[in-house]
């Protein structure tokens, strides 16, 4: 398909600037989204990019996915005249700040530790008598057929 230099320009500098592009697959679209071009135009020129192997691209609930490759940045820096210094803004770091101390709230003047003896009625709980373990020495289940949708019960 004819794409028009300047809409592939503009598709390139998009892809370069953000290292990801999405284009709904609706091939009747006017318009793209994010990009002044017809949104065919926009899959078909990644759809050339993915065949050289300079765009990887996944499909999913009716969007066309595209993610630029380490040799997509390479052409792509070629074609569009761009510094060595540039980076799309998938491959840049962003600085993290420090992650909040257990889950932002102010620490205690004890800290965490509990008053001494708060568990000592849920340990009682949990104990038990060592010579009771198991079903007492009378027990003995009976087993009766003809319950539920096995033979019917005898009489």
């Amino acid at each position: 398909m004819y794409i028009p230099t300047a809409n592939r320009k503009l598709i390139c500098k998009a892809l370069f600037k953000d290292g990801v592009l999405v284009a709904k697959k609706d091939y009747n679209a006017p318009r793209h989204p994010e990009i002044n071009v017809p949104n065919l135009q926009v899959i078909k020129a990644m759809q050339s990019l993915s065949s050289r192997g300079y765009v990887k691209s996944q499909f999913s609930w009716q969007h066309y996915y595209y993610t630029i490759t380490d040799e997509g940045i390479e052409y792509l820096r070629e074609y569009l005249n761009i510094p060595q210094e540039v980076f799309p803004a998938t491959f840049k770091k962003t600085p993290r700040a420090a992650p909040p101390q257990f889950g932002g709230r102010p620490e205690r003047e004890s800290g965490f530790r509990r008053e001494p003896g708060f568990r000592r009625d849920h340990d009682d709980y949990r104990r038990r008598d060592q010579d009771k373990e198991g079903a007492s020495d009378n027990f003995r289940p009976e087993f009766r057929g003809g319950f539920g949708r096995g033979r019917p019960q005898q009489q």
